[in-house]
């Protein structure tokens, strides 16, 4: 039995079957896994039940299978279930799989159909997402005014105030989310994030005190990161060692990060992938256009030096994209369906003729950001370093740009960084380390058994001679030199990352050496290394 559809101004709700309510209150529980298969069996005796797929898809969404959410959402949506809240649901998933412009517009029609803030804010975020920024900071800014307390509102104002360069007024903006909540941790770390000395005693006392009464991580991890920056700014390294610490400490916890994967991932790849495998790889482009993608560890100067780049006439920033690594989750969604695979052996067994394809849908959705018609265009988002293979599996004619920066400044400065869960191995020492270590070995494959694949560009080199540096990286990819790249520091263009402040600034020597003031407690961040740490 399908349910009921309810004519006149309830149309579109169907009542809900009986024997849905325990997958129901599963769901509600967290018991995804569990809900998840009794759904399927209910669906096998009832396989049109619209309320069924659509529960089904939100339990997939919740285990993180992206694609099977969206077709179950869908289907439940053909079938009548076009309730607000499913039509919602499937929007959030588009955007979770790095599909904005899809979900953009029908969060448009929704909000068209119900006017709500919620859903405003999601889509002002999306159109951040996509390079609409002054559309995105004028609904923030309206936002804010409609609700001068909603501290979320606020702290994203701040952000997006902040990535255009106007400070001065995020501060203002992170000051009235504090103002009101004084206990929202990202508020104070919007606030700390800034490179300046902005948090006042007062600011310390205030946070000490929501730190007291604190009981949800989400705000109390933040709070420790900004007091560690407030003690770090007054020089007062012990006590910001131990908010630092604290603040990943939580993070660590709440993620159960297994650093094994990446390494084994990366062994894999030293193992399965030769020159002869490589040479066999495709040699035809997939569109006119050339992605250059800046791979680095997170705080390795890729802002940086993405800025200088993105200085010559030829080249266009487009931020950090998220689709190589969706589309790679996407795929070994698939691949995976059929039993366990790993990375390396789903990506050498994919057919050119998919490889292809898959490399269309990633300059398809790049295609929205790009707005200067240059050949080339940069994709600077740090993680990309693990993905070199898929990448250049599914586009052929890519370029890949390597940054590093000194072991000991590099893995610091993530441990300092109120990351999310998209940096899972900065939250502790050893794992950053680990990372580190991971990240030049497969670098140091590649040029084995690929020699010029990928072109890279020392971080110290670069601050004290960026003409060389730079013009080196220019000749990978066959362009002249234009003195505007010196000059880069006066570009009035967005920058989404926490070097938002600096890459305004001249080049300088600020991020070196910054890890000694710490020496004294990161004796396990130099086991890890080993040599590294030296380099």
């Amino acid at each position: 039995m399908n349910g009921n559809v309810t004519n006149g101004p309830g149309a579109g709700t169907i009542s809900i079957h009986p024997r849905l309510f325990p997958a129901r209150e599963m769901i509600e529980d967290g018991k995804y896994e569990q809900a998840a298969q009794y759904l399927i069996g209910f669906l096998r005796q009832n396989p049109e039940n619209p309320q069924a797929l659509a529960m089904l898809g939100l339990a997939a969404n919740r285990l993180g299978a992206l694609g099977q959410a969206e077709h179950f959402m869908r289907k439940a949506i053909q079938m009548g279930a076009r309730e607000y809240d499913n039509r919602f649901q499937l929007a959030t998933i588009l955007n979770q799989q790095a599909r904005p412009v899809p979900s953009a517009r029908m969060l448009e029609a929704l909000q068209q159909e119900r006017p709500d803030a919620n859903t405003r804010l999601l889509l002002a975020s999306i159109y951040e997402k996509i390079g609409e920024s002054e559309r995105a900071r004028a609904m923030y800014a309206e936002l804010a005014q409609q609700h001068p307390d909603h501290a979320p509102t606020l702290i994203a104002y701040g952000h997006s105030l902040r990535s255009a360069g106007q400070v001065d007024e995020a501060v203002a903006a992170y000051r009235q989310a504090i103002a009101a909540d004084d206990g929202f941790g990202d508020a104070w770390w919007g606030l700390a994030s800034i490179k300046a000395k902005i948090l006042t005693d007062e600011d310390i006392e205030t946070m000490r005190a929501a730190l007291a009464i604190a009981i949800d991580e989400r705000n109390i991890a933040p709070l420790h990161f900004a007091l560690a920056r407030a003690f770090h700014d007054r020089k007062q390294h012990a006590e910001a060692f131990e908010h630092y610490k604290l603040g990943n400490d939580l993070r660590a916890k709440s993620l159960d990060y297994n650093a094994e994967e990446l390494s084994s991932e990366v062994s894999e790849t030293s193992r399965m992938v030769d020159a002869a495998y490589l040479s066999k790889m495709s040699q035809v482009p997939v569109g006119d256009a050339v992605p250059v993608f800046i791979i680095s560890l997170p705080r390795s100067g890729s802002t940086l030096l993405e800025q200088m780049l993105g200085s010559h006439s030829q080249i266009e920033p487009v931020g950090e994209l998220p689709y190589a690594p969706a589309i790679l989750r996407s795929f070994m969604e698939m691949a995976t369906r059929r039993g366990k695979l790993t990375v390396p052996q789903a990506i050498t067994a994919l057919p050119n003729e998919q490889a292809a394809a898959l490399g269309r849908d990633y300059m398809e959705r790049a295609e929205v950001h790009r707005t200067e018609g240059t050949r080339f265009f940069l994709d600077k988002l740090p993680q990309n370093w693990s993905n070199v293979l898929f990448i250049r599996k599914i586009l052929p004619q890519a370029r890949f740009i390597d940054i590093r920066r000194p072991a000991m400044d590099c893995c610091w400065s993530n441990f300092t960084q109120s990351f999310t869960s998209a940096h899972p191995s900065s939250f502790t020492l050893e794992d950053m380390g680990r990372a580190y270590a991971d990240n030049v070995r497969l670098m140091a494959h590649f040029d084995a058994v690929a020699p010029g694949m990928i072109h890279h560009v020392d971080y110290s080199a670069l601050v004290e001679d960026p003409k060389t540096q730079i013009g080196a990286a220019l000749d990978y990819l066959g362009l002249e030199w234009e003195d505007d790249i010196l000059q880069f520091h006066q570009s009035d263009r967005v920058v989404r990352t926490p070097s938002s402040e600096q890459v305004r600034r001249p080049l300088n020597r600020d991020g070196m050496e910054v890890w000694r003031p710490y020496a004294e407690y990161l004796g396990p961040l130099r086991d890890t290394l080993g040599d590294l740490a030296e380099a």
